[in-house]
C-alpha cells in the first residue's frame, strides 16, 4: 500500500489556495455539512434562521468526507465547514493550510468505527488475524485516526494489510459486496457496515484508550479574521439550536426537520443523536476542549499519523489552529 502517497496527494496545494477567500463577496457564504450526520444546527439551516441572524444568504453543500471539506475550503468554494473531523483538519493543517477551529460541533465515539466482515468471526480476541486483511478506510479521517489506535491497540502490523481509501458509504457497500474484509466509518455508513459485521471495540471501550472522536466548526484563518462577527452570530445559531435540541423540550418540534434534511427516517435520526453530545459554549471554552485538550489532541492525532507514515511532519503546536475569539463573542450575544 502506499497510504501516505494518497492521503498527500489530497491535500497537496491546499496552502496555496487560500487568499481566494479575499475576493469573497460578503452578500453570500457556503457552509459544508455532512448528509446521514443529524444534528441540531439542520432545524436552523431549513427555517432559515442562519440567513435571519447573519443577514446573508447562507448556500448549503453536503460532503462525504472532511478532507474534501479542507480542499474546498482551500479552493474559496466553502467558507465555512460544519462537523468537520479532526483528523482531516490536522492533516490539512499539518500541511500547511491555514485552516482554523471554531467550535466543537459534536462529540461522538459510538458513531465513528470499524466493523469486520461477520464470515471472518474476528473480534478483539482474535483481532491479529486482522494481518493481511483489505480494508476500507477513509483516508485522513477521524475514521482513519480511529483504525490507526486500534490497530496499534491489538498489535496488528497495518504493514501486512491492504488499505484502500474508500468513503464510509462506499466502504459499506464493499463490505457487504465481500469485497473487504474490514471497513471503517461514521455516521449512516457505519450503520450499514454494521448490518455485516462486527465491531470490535465499543465507544466507551476507545474512549478508555484514548481514542476520543469529535468534530468541530472550521474556516480559513483569513476568512475568520476579515469576517469575525459573521462568523460569531453563526456559531450563535448554533449554539441556539444545540441549547434547544439539548433541553429535552423540542424534540418532538426539531426531530422531523432534522431527519428529513438529513436523508434519513425519524427512528434512525432519533437513535443517531442519542450517542452524540453538543456541549455548550462555556463547556466548549474549557481546559476539557478549546481551553487546551483540543489542542493537545491534535498534536496527539499528527503524531500519530506520522508514525504510521499517512503525512510527512506534524507541526510543533496546534495551539493557532484554534480560534476562540469568535465562539467567545457568541457567547456574549
Amino acid at each position: 500500500m502506499n497510504v501516505k502517497r494518497k492521503l498527500m496527494g489530497a491535500v497537496a496545494g491546499l496552502a496555496v489556495m487560500t487568499s481566494a477567500q479575499a475576493a469573497l463577496a460578503l452578500d453570500e457564504i457556503t457552509v459544508a455539512y455532512f448528509l446521514e450526520w443529524p444534528m441540531p444546527f439542520q432545524y436552523a439551516k431549513v427555517n432559515g434562521t442562519y440567513d435571519e441572524q447573519m443577514g446573508v444568504k447562507v448556500n448549503w453543500v453536503s460532503f462525504d468526507t472532511g478532507t474534501a471539506m479542507s480542499a474546498a475550503m482551500a479552493s474559496g468554494d466553502v467558507q465555512l465547514s460544519v462537523s468537520q473531523g479532526v483528523p482531516p483538519f490536522v492533516v490539512a493543517t499539518s500541511a500547511g493550510q491555514d485552516l482554523q477551529i471554531l467550535d466543537v460541533a459534536v462529540s461522538y465515539s459510538e458513531n465513528d468505527n470499524c466493523v469486520v466482515r461477520a464470515d471472518l468471526e474476528i473480534d478483539k480476541d482474535s483481532a491479529k488475524e486482522l494481518e493481511g486483511k483489505k480494508v476500507a478506510v477513509p483516508l485522513g479521517t477521524a475514521a482513519h485516526y480511529g483504525f490507526l489506535n486500534q490497530m496499534n491497540h491489538f498489535g496488528v502490523d497495518i504493514s501486512t494489510m491492504e488499505i484502500v481509501d474508500m468513503s464510509p458509504p462506499d466502504g459499506a457497500a464493499a463490505i457487504a459486496q465481500g469485497a473487504v474484509d474490514m471497513a471503517c466509518g461514521y455516521g449512516g455508513g457505519l450503520t450499514r457496515m454494521k448490518e455485516h459485521g462486527n465491531v470490535l471495540l465499543t465507544g466507551a471501550e476507545k474512549e478508555a484508550l484514548g481514542i476520543l472522536v469529535f468534530d468541530v466548526t472550521s474556516g480559513p484563518a483569513g476568512f475568520v479574521a476579515e469576517n469575525g462577527d459573521l462568523v460569531a452570530k453563526f456559531l450563535k445559531v448554533t449554539a441556539d439550536a444545540n441549547a434547544m435540541w439539548n433541553s429535552g423540550e423540542h424534540t418532538d418540534e426539531m426531530l422531523p426537520v432534522i431527519a428529513k434534511d438529513s436523508g434519513m427516517d425519524e427512528q434512525a435520526t432519533r437513535d443517531f443523536m442519542a450517542t452524540f453530545t453538543f456541549p455548550s459554549i462555556e463547556e466548549q471554552l474549557s481546559e476539557k476542549w478549546l481551553g487546551g485538550g483540543a489542542q493537545t489532541f491534535m498534536k496527539g492525532v499528527a503524531d500519530v499519523f506520522v508514525q504510521a507514515g499517512s503525512i510527512d511532519s506534524a507541526l510543533d503546536s496546534y495551539d493557532n489552529a484554534v480560534n476562540t475569539g469568535p465562539l467567545t463573542a457568541a457567547g456574549n450575544m
